[in-house]
């Protein structure tokens, strides 16, 4: 799956396949890819029209024999062939001349929590028949923690959220090792999802979800603020079908997404409720971690920190935390061993 990926480097490399976003570390350039994992495809002819940025632009403006399609599902490759032909669009773009051929390169790939050994096989296998020399998975809050520089190694209590596009993750880690963890599919697409319905139930007007993402992005809050912001929402008008603009405001949306705020704020606290005395008494003191594009949304780091009277503080480039953990493993062999799961291939022979 990744033979075109492989032949561009001459170096070891870290992907985040993400529902939402694909991201590529390279050593000693660090992040060089960051786009929509987007695709669109002709159906008539089965070929690759555009990916990332540029496919996205497309959603919702396609006729029927285009279509956009996500090729992950909740983390988890769902088309492997549009995959690798969006990978190849990905890497023909860095188009780098010091970048020579490579035949076996050390590849970490990041997962979710709630992945299958079939899951993780598959990926193995498909990484290794395109000419991985040795294939490393890691869970993505992992290596979200890693790369927000969490003290994982010590025996103490690390809490970490990752609001990504297709699931939330809160995972408890200690001693290099989850302890525990939950997982929901309530995330930054089924927020788009709830301003959509919002605006159909309440204004009766239907809007692409590009545009419930920019609104979400634009004056989405999960909590109170002192001044209300405007925002125009466009769509058509579920009655007559002819187009409409109406100004919503951060009170509107902030309705609209509770939902899915509250569902990952019990998420959090289902979390702490099986979770160890002694390391609960650590997340108390030292607070948690959000990470994932979700963590963005204004005011839900004090949402849950009310909710759970732990302090909450947001990660630095909240984005790009997982990738950016795949470059520090890249750098330190001993703690990569540590906490890369079982390899699915060695345990089936």
């Amino acid at each position: 799956m990744f033979k075109n990926l492989f032949k561009k480097f001459n170096t070891e490399i870290g992907i985040d396949l993400g529902t939402a976003n694909t991201l590529v570390f390279i050593k000693e350039k660090g992040i060089v890819i960051n786009e929509p994992t987007v695709v669109a495809v002709n159906t008539r002819t089965e070929q690759i029209l555009a990916v990332g940025n540029e496919a996205k632009y497309m959603l919702g403006k396609t006729p029927p024999h285009i279509e956009i399609t996500r090729p992950l599902n909740h983390g988890i490759i769902s088309d492997y062939e549009v995959t690798e032909k969006m990978l190849k669009y990905f890497i023909d773009k860095i188009n780098d001349d010091k970048f020579a051929l490579v035949s076996r390169p050390k590849v970490i790939i990041c997962v979710p929590l709630e992945v299958t050994e079939v899951e993780i096989k598959a990926v193995e296998d498909a990484t290794i028949s395109a000419g991985a020399k040795e294939v490393y998975i890691v869970q993505e809050p992992m290596a979200a923690a890693i790369g927000s520089h969490m003290p994982i190694q010590d025996p103490i209590g690390n809490m970490i959220v990752d609001i990504g596009g297709g699931t939330t993750e809160v995972a408890v880690i200690s001693l290099n090792g989850v302890v525990n963890w939950r997982s929901t599919p309530v995330a930054g697409d089924e927020m788009n999802r709830n301003i959509m319905q919002y605006a159909k139930e309440v204004f009766n007007l239907f809007i692409g979800e590009s545009h419930a993402e920019q609104i979400k992005i634009k004056i989405g809050t999960a909590i109170s603020t002192e001044e209300s912001i405007q925002f125009p929402m466009r769509g058509r008008d579920v009655m007559s079908g002819l187009p409409r603009e109406v100004m919503v405001t951060d009170e509107h949306i902030r309705e609209a997404l509770a939902r899915s705020v509250n569902i990952i704020v019990d998420l959090v606290k289902t979390t702490l409720e099986v979770t160890p005395p002694e390391l609960t008494g650590d997340i108390h003191e030292r607070g948690l971690l959000l990470t994932g594009g979700g963590a963005l949304l204004k005011g839900i780091d004090r949402v849950i920190s009310q909710a759970t009277d732990i302090p909450v503080r947001i990660a630095d480039d909240p984005l790009t935390s997982v990738v950016r953990g795949t470059g520090i493993l890249l750098e330190d062999e001993a703690l990569l061993k540590e906490v890369a799961l079982p390899s699915a291939r060695k345990s089936k022979k």
